[in-house]
């Protein structure tokens, strides 16, 4: 019912509006044509002669037109008819002998054009109106030597000014009456919608004094009460024992800061849990909307425990990566080692085919060995338990190191590797291994995704105490999509037979290193394009010299 009230209120409202213009231009032009019509049967029947005895009558009907024409404007086209009201009043008057003369009650024409207006807020004005048309009436009559209407008309003239007068005031003030009346009961309906909503709202809406006295409550109220028994009650009785300092602390925190929260367990349940919102009205009256969270508390409870097992897990699966990895490493140690007995022929010679079979196991091994070096490191990330070996050392030679190790990887590509390295040194207090495994893992990816004949550059700088590593390629770049995945662990882009040459734990390894050290990874590619990763790490002792402040070595 409330949802229909609401959506007709609009629309009563400018019906209103409408029908109080169209009964004030009614009114104005029913004037007008009384007046009219009563000057013109009083000249046909001799009563009047048609000169100046009915100039009145012609001055009376001017504020009826102006009204009706004014009518269907604002409060300030109101007014100025008022005014004209008030100023034909004045005339008409005079020209008929003053305040006692037969129209001496058209001063109270302004009064009833204003109630024809059906506003209220006019009235002032027309009483003053014709107040001062009154006066100005009775000093007139006094000081002045006004018009007189012979006795014949004189009759004639009051019973028709009393009479139209009396009709056309009459009239207004029923109309006005009506729509205070229309206003009385819009501005009830409006209030019963309003505590309809309230009452019915799923919240509990108190209204208190800072010390949790209710004076108000709106709302579904707590089991086994009813909303008026709350009234006069103190909010505390209905909060657990144990909760009760920390409400009366909120409702104090409400009082100084304007406003407070707090969650606390009902008097009636110690399983429960209520919400309370505080909102502070004045120095003396506080709102408050008290929710049953019980259901969200329960749902949050349900997360956190979900939470909590899949930090369980996924600890113990890095837990098992980390034994695995330990283990395997073991007789994978033996076997490259035998191996490469068997390449270098240490205990004599063996025919062609079998040293190149002992080449191909040693290679497998060596690939092998760096997968599981790189889950083992990744495990001990996840698990907290990598711990930095940090050292001084000048972070060029960790750089240079990784760069001749792929130098073999990138003839063999076909790709053109470029190092651009400052020739002052950079000191750095870090993981000398990790800077150097960082260096690795970019280029590694970056030769894997560039095509031969392309090229891939490496440049560290220092800026700072930031220590900046980039790696940038031509190869054929990273779609959008795949540039979000990128950094997780065992996430990997480009086809089929590029994600065959790796684990998907490169750039993982590059983001964990850098976040261990302060700092950050991040990717600028685009199809095409080639890709550049940039890692950013707090770890230099001193300002140091950049490629671009000093000329640096062509290749390393």
């Amino acid at each position: 019912m409330t949802p229909n009230r609401r959506s007709r209120r609009p629309t009563l409202k400018s019906e209103r509006r409408v029908i109080g213009s169209g009964f004030a231009v009614g009114w104005h032009l029913a004037w007008a044509a009384g007046v009219a019509a009563t000057g013109a049967a009083l000249v046909a029947a001799g009563r009047l002669t048609p000169d100046l005895q009915l100039a009145p009558f012609a001055i009376g009907v001017v504020p009826g037109l102006a009204g009706a024409v004014l009518a269907r404007g604002g409060s300030r086209t109101r007014t100025a008819a008022v005014l004209i009201w008030t100023l034909a009043a004045i005339v008409a008057v005079l020209m008929t002998g003053g305040a006692s003369g037969p129209l001496a009650a058209w001063s109270l024409a302004p009064l009833a054009a204003a109630a024809a207006f059906r506003k209220p807020d006019l009235l002032p004005l027309a009483a003053a109106g014709g107040l001062a048309a009154a006066a100005v009436a009775a000093l007139s009559s006094v000081l002045l030597p006004l018009p007189t209407v012979a006795p014949a008309a004189a009759a004639w003239l009051n019973l028709a000014g009393l009479t139209g007068m009396a009709l056309a005031l009459g009239v207004a003030l029923v109309m006005l009456y009506a729509e205070a009346i229309g206003e009385r009961r819009a501005r009830d309906d409006i209030e019963t919608g309003l505590l309809e909503v309230l009452d019915n709202q799923p919240q509990l809406l108190v209204d208190l004094y800072p010390g949790g006295r209710i004076l108000e409550a709106f709302g579904q109220p707590p089991p086994g009460w009813r909303v008026r028994d709350l009234i006069e009650r103190n909010l505390g009785d209905f909060v657990h024992a144990d909760d009760r300092p920390a409400v009366e602390d909120a409702l104090q925190r409400a009082v100084g800061a304007g406003s407070a929260e707090i969650a606390f367990r009902p008097a009636y349940d110690s399983e429960g849990w209520w919400e309370l919102s505080l909102r502070r009205m004045s120095t003396i009256r506080i709102v408050g909307a008290i929710r049953d969270a019980r259901s969200q508390r329960a749902r949050e409870a349900e997360l956190e425990a979900a939470r909590v097992t899949a930090e369980q897990q996924n600890a113990g699966k890095s837990r098992f990566l980390a034994n695995m990895s330990h283990e395997l490493r073991t007789p994978l140690n033996a076997i490259m080692g035998f191996s490469d007995i068997m390449r270098q022929r240490l205990f004599g010679t063996i025919s062609d085919r079998y040293a190149e079979y002992a080449d191909l196991i040693h290679e497998s091994g060596s690939h092998l060995l760096e997968l599981i070096n790189d889950v083992l490191d990744m495990s001990k990330i996840e698990a907290d338990r990598f711990e930095l070996a940090r050292e001084n050392f000048d972070a060029r030679e960790a750089v240079s190191a990784a760069l001749r190790l792929m130098r073999g990887q990138a003839d063999r590509a076909g790709v053109s590797l470029r190092g651009a390295l400052p020739n002052e040194p950079l000191p750095a207090n870090a993981d000398r291994r990790a800077v150097k495994q960082i260096a690795i893992n970019l280029v590694s990816n970056a030769l894997k995704f560039t095509p031969r004949g392309g090229a891939v550059t490496l440049t560290l700088q220092g800026a700072g105490e930031t220590l900046e590593l980039i790696v940038a390629d031509t190869g054929v770049g990273i779609a959008p999509d795949d540039l979000e995945r990128l950094g997780r662990p065992f996430e990997q882009a480009g086809d089929p037979s590029q994600k065959a040459a790796g684990s998907g734990l490169g750039l993982s390894l590059v983001r964990a290193f850098a976040q261990l050290h302060g700092g950050e990874m991040c990717i600028e590619s685009a199809l095409g394009e080639g890709a550049t990763v940039i890692v950013r790490m707090p770890v230099l002792n001193g300002a140091a010299v950049t490629p671009q402040s000093r000329p640096a070595p062509a290749d390393v």
